[in-house]
């Protein structure tokens, strides 16, 4: 099995080491490949995009030629999961909380409403303890680092996960998304999920 991670900036390295830890928990094969051209999406059987700026994620895929084939591609299948920035690339609609209605290159694949820094800018990141029972995993702490929030799904997609009064963790068929750092947390269960809807 061969998982990429958008490789522009953000917490790459981070998502393969739990990556890594997944496969062993798992007992899989597994090769992560860092996706920076549209080549190399087809070498992998599932993508991540990571934490980080999502505009700068955005301009940087477009100029690459990475975003179209990669919409194209999850559109017919392959196994996606976006955390905190990724989450605010795959939502159909996107805002602000200090600026509102926002342009900015987007995949805009996944039937959620997004609102970007939702609980504030840096200073306001925390940590809160999520129990991921309904995926197979225990009690864990996660990190939020500026943080968006799904405010709002629809049509297929469903809530797996909330905190407060905003979903953390939603999912769409092949498409996964979630608003805080499971690749800075303690537990493997999002990225063995994650596996998991790969292999079917």
């Amino acid at each position: 099995m061969k998982v990429g991670v958008i490789a522009y900036q953000g917490s790459f390295e981070e998502h393969a080491l739990q990556l890594k830890r997944a496969f062993d928990a798992l007992s899989i094969q597994g090769e992560i490949v860092a996706v920076k051209r549209p080549s190399e999406l087809s070498q992998v059987d599932g993508i991540i995009i990571p934490g980080g700026e999502s505009t700068t994620i955005g301009i940087v895929a477009q100029k690459l030629g990475v975003l179209d084939v990669l919409k194209e591609k999850i559109s017919q299948g392959l196994p996606v999961m976006g955390t905190c920035a990724g989450s605010i690339m795959l939502a159909k609609e996107v805002t602000d909380a200090k600026v509102g209605k926002k342009s900015q290159p987007l995949l805009g694949v996944m039937d959620a409403t997004v609102v970007r820094n939702y609980y504030g800018r840096q200073r306001e990141s925390f940590e809160a303890v999520l129990d991921f029972s309904v995926i197979g995993g225990g009690k864990a702490k996660v990190v939020f680092i500026r943080a968006p929030a799904i405010t709002k799904v629809w049509g297929r997609t469903k809530e797996l996960l909330s905190f407060g009064e905003s979903k953390v963790m939603v999912q769409e068929d092949n498409m996964l998304a979630t608003t805080f750092h499971p690749e800075l947390s303690g537990t493997t269960a999002v990225h063995e999920y994650f596996l998991s809807m790969i292999k079917k």
